[in-house]
């Protein structure tokens, strides 16, 4: 008995007690950085040649609009492929689907590539760029955020998370400054070493081990299936007020699609200074994440997020205002670690609060969300700067923000009363769960 003892305590002794001391974690990691620098970078190189392209026979009106329908390009496929997406998350080997969307995204990248080096680039290949980018991200999205809480045990996860962020946060950093540098340099050079990050993001994912993974509910309809993870979303409040929050916040007050317009027009800093705009997000949110990695969040985690939309949307504000290349830079800085912040909560409490076996059918309504306020926000910014002018449509979507942000907090008092990550029933409580889904 003694012996069953010791051995017992080896094993406990034996599990990570940091994500990054797992092989399998770290392989995630390098790749998710590698891919985020890529597609960050290669957003950043496709939204300078569609203005570019516009301008030439466009006021600066219409190539906003122009702009901004990039965004639903890449909205449009993953809006009507979200059914599908998470049941593939959560029928197949989620690292298979990683691998074929990243080959999909290098195919992207070297086709565009091809096109610029032959001067043949238009307006309709850059949408159907978009389109095929829209549906690789559709796919790669729900089985990335369910792989990783296979990768790590689940008391580590909010530091996986946060340091997963790291990853995607100095991506977004290092890809806009890079892709500005190299389109300075030449725009082949930029194309090419876009396809080798992807190129190092598919090596990362083939590094990782084969991970336990639930089985596939075979006896319930693929359809019934699908609509567990909408139901899921809606019954339990918490989940549904932290993707909605996110929705139309970063819908109304998303800027990013703009920055072209601020970079060439209104601080006249060009393409470089675009690169620079571009990761001032970055910038913010990854040092939010790097904090968080060593001193996790563990309590008032809700009233935190509310606050943190609330600065958000103050620091997007200031930005529409503000004819200052520094003081444009420092507000993005302050939103990108504001926004790291929601992120950081909104992930965790997700994760946390989804069992397993439905984590590619929830984070596939969540990404949803994310890409309708993301791309779906670029349309809007687009459409709004079509009728207001570009500084009118970023100071209407910071105090559109604002106000949803009161109303969210008066809606969903669930989240003032969210003091820690811990799911209800890990405190006895009941979680309510679709028909056929075990509690984990």
């Amino acid at each position: 008995m003694r012996g069953g003892i010791v051995r017992l305590n080896r094993q406990v002794m034996a599990v990570p007690t940091h994500p990054l001391r797992i092989a399998n974690f770290r392989a995630y990691w390098c790749s998710r950085l590698a891919g985020t620098i890529g597609t960050s970078a290669q957003a950043i190189i496709i939204g300078w040649q569609v203005y570019g392209i516009a301008r030439e026979t466009m006021d600066i009106k219409r190539a906003a609009f122009l702009l901004g329908m990039m965004g639903l390009a890449q909205f449009l496929p993953l809006f009507f492929l979200t059914p599908v997406v998470g049941l593939v998350a959560d029928t197949f080997d989620r690292r298979w689907v990683v691998r074929f969307t990243t080959l999909l995204l290098i195919f992207v990248s070297a086709m565009l590539g091809m096109l610029t080096w032959l001067g043949a680039l238009t307006l309709p290949a850059l949408f159907f760029a978009a389109v095929l980018l829209g549906v690789a991200r559709a796919f790669s999205g729900p089985a990335y955020s369910a792989l990783a809480p296979n990768l790590v045990p689940r008391e580590t996860l909010p530091t996986a998370i946060a340091i997963s962020s790291i990853a995607w946060q100095v991506g977004t950093i290092a890809g806009p400054s890079l892709g500005g540098l190299l389109y300075a340099i030449h725009p082949d050079v930029a194309y090419g070493c876009v396809s080798i990050l992807y190129l190092v993001a598919l090596i990362g994912i083939f590094l990782i081990g084969r991970v336990p993974q639930p089985p596939a509910q075979t006896d319930r309809h693929p359809i019934a299936r699908v609509l567990d993870g909408f139901a899921y979303v809606k019954r339990n409040r918490l989940v549904q007020a932290t993707i909605t929050l996110d929705l139309f916040v970063v819908l109304l007050a998303g800027a990013t699609a703009l920055l072209p317009i601020y970079a060439r027009d209104i601080l006249h800093v060009g393409a470089t200074g675009l690169g620079v705009l571009a990761a001032g997000m970055g910038i913010g949110a990854a040092v939010t994440a790097i904090w968080f990695s060593f001193r996790p969040m563990r309590h008032d985690v809700g009233r935190k997020m509310l606050l943190a939309v609330m600065v958000f949307a103050l620091a997007i504000l200031i930005f529409g205002i503000s004819t200052s290349f520094i003081i444009s830079f420092l507000a993005l800085i302050v939103a990108g670690g504001a926004d790291m912040v929601s992120v950081y909560v909104r992930s965790s409490l997700i994760q946390l609060h989804t069992p397993d076996a439905m984590r590619g059918r929830v984070n596939a309504v969540s990404q949803l969300t994310i890409s309708a306020s993301n791309e779906l926000g670029e349309a809007e910014s687009g459409l709004m700067a079509s009728i207001l002018g570009p500084v009118g449509a970023v100071v209407f979507g910071g105090i559109s923000a604002i106000v949803i942000t009161l109303l969210w907090s008066r809606l969903y008092p669930e989240l003032k009363l969210a003091k820690t990550f811990d799911p209800p029933d890990a405190a006895g409580q009941d979680v309510p769960r679709p028909h056929g889904v075990a509690q984990s």
